[in-house]
């Protein structure tokens, strides 16, 4: 059995319509929810065999409620169920999230006792959910109203996307509003249909006192189990912001400990060496190596210091920093010569491969030449004389990779998954230090997650390292640029 409708209707606006119209109260779909519910205990409870004129959300945790009906007061119940034959999406004001609370279904397992009842695809019920209880003893109506939505580029200039948006809901068991509700459905419905009531059917005045004290108590205890819900995921996320807030301070002050720390180092190489040359037997040659110290540690805690000061902009900007399209060409090239007389003077065969044709790749202003230099940089201090050290730069499908390796000291395996640490320096012996900051692949590695790309390393000690940069290509714009695009 199908019901059809002729005439298009909207339940909202014809309880508005009525004389002295029921008042719509701003409320959530979780109230919404525990509406439903108390009138189907309420239902149960009484064994009240009615006829159901539903349009709910598809969502199971709503059509269970009129399966746990059905399943309950038997062959004696008859459930409509209002369906939009088509899914349209992209109309003034709807989205995604709309689509779930305005499209309907039956539940999973059909029935003889759902009958479906057609609405076109511009409906006007698109917007409502709706549950009309039918008996000669009881009859109640529940009715949710979405109101559309404002455009983007009005007042606040964004659009409210918040699916749990508040409802305009109307709750009312006065027989005069159902009854002109339906009178205008039975009249829509098409002639070859079914008559869904019998034609002597009124709904009665007002229900019995002891069934609205039921009523009202069932809604009491469903929304309070609505509410004890909500408290309970909310103080779970409440404890989940805590606990990472706790995390976030821990390491805070883990990282200005350790901050503390290697800005002591240098400082205690400084007073050692001014101790020493305060000595008086102390010959040329000995004053000038702690006159050395004092410069490279005194260059040591420049580094510390700038390389502090940068990563600390950088994480406070990085979200802010604007990304360009760069081609490698126009910037490894130019790299490569300016490091060439160092690499000469440690005998150090340096050369690249950098084709033209590559695609240009997204990174944050400015910034891609620094990474070039700092990885470059790396590979000619840690290796030897004599060695040899290769950048080269390839199509990797959405990406290009760019590789920068060496046949220098290598690095530990167990090492490995430090080097991107704040402060890491690789020691290959107790008392040999190559020096900087330790925080240029901290630096390297921020800026790339900021636009889409990545860098890791494979190195086997005392063979060499090979670093690997991945950058997205146009083709594969990353996510932050995506959504600077959409705002």
């Amino acid at each position: 059995m199908n019901v059809s409708l002729v005439k298009d209707l909207s339940v909202y606006q014809l309880v508005m319509g009525v004389q002295m119209p029921p008042k719509p109260l701003s409320l959530s779909p979780a109230t919404l929810l525990s509406l439903v519910r108390a009138q189907i205990d309420l239902l149960i409870e009484q064994q009240i065999a009615a006829t159901l004129w539903v349009k709910l959300p598809p969502d199971k945790i709503w059509q269970s409620e009129l399966a746990r009906y059905q399943s309950s007061v038997g062959a004696s119940s008859l459930i409509y169920t209002c369906q939009i034959e088509e899914s349209r999406k992209g109309e003034a004001g709807e989205d995604k999230g709309e689509e779930r609370l305005n499209i309907s279904s039956s539940p999973s397992s059909p029935s003889s006792h759902y009958v479906p009842v057609h609405l076109p695809p511009d409906s006007q019920m698109r917007r409502e959910n709706f549950l009309m209880v039918l008996s000669p003893q009881f009859c109640s109506l529940i009715l949710a109203h979405r109101p559309l939505k404002k455009r983007k580029n009005q007042t606040s200039g964004k659009g409210n996307t918040n699916k749990n948006q508040p409802l305009l809901i109307i709750t009312t068991v006065e027989g005069r509003v159902i009854q002109q509700v339906l009178n205008s459905i039975q009249q829509a419905i098409a002639p070859e249909s079914s008559s869904i009531l019998p034609a002597s059917f009124i709904c009665p005045t007002v229900p019995q006192g002891a069934l609205m004290n039921q009523l009202l108590a069932k809604q009491l205890l469903r929304q309070d189990e609505i509410n004890r819900q909500i408290i309970t995921v909310r103080t779970n996320k409440l404890e989940q912001q805590n606990q990472e807030l706790h995390n976030k301070e821990q390491l805070k002050d883990e990282y200005l400990k350790n901050v503390c720390q290697e800005l002591r180092i240098p400082l205690t190489h400084m007073k050692t060496a001014l101790s020493l040359l305060n000595s008086p037997n102390l010959k040329p040659p000995q004053r000038q190596r702690y006159l050395q110290m004092l410069n490279t540690q005194c260059d040591q805690q420049n580094s510390l210091i700038t390389g502090f000061l940068e990563l600390v902009q950088l994480e406070q900007n990085l979200e802010g920093t604007t990304l360009e399209l760069v081609r490698l060409s126009d910037i490894v090239p130019g790299v490569v010569s300016t490091y060439q007389p160092v690499a000469q003077e440690k005998g150090i065969m340096l050369a690249y491969t950098v084709p033209t044709e590559l695609p240009s790749v997204w990174c944050v202003s400015g910034k891609l030449r620094q990474i070039v230099i700092n990885l470059l940089h790396n590979s000619l201090k840690f290796t030897p004389n004599g060695g040899q050290v290769w950048v080269r730069a390839r199509s990797q499908g959405d990406y290009v990779q760019l590789e920068f390796r060496d046949t220098g000291i290598g690095i530990a395996e167990n090492e490995i998954p430090k080097i991107f640490e704040r402060f890491y320096r690789v020691r290959t012996a107790a008392t040999e230090d190559y020096g900087g900051a330790g925080l240029g692949l901290t630096i390297i590695q921020q800026l790339l997650l900021r636009c889409g790309g990545s860098i890791s390393v494979k190195s086997k000690l005392s063979e060499g390292s090979t670093f690997t940069v991945q950058l997205a290509t146009v083709s594969n714009i990353p996510r932050a640029i995506a959504t600077e695009n959409e705002l």
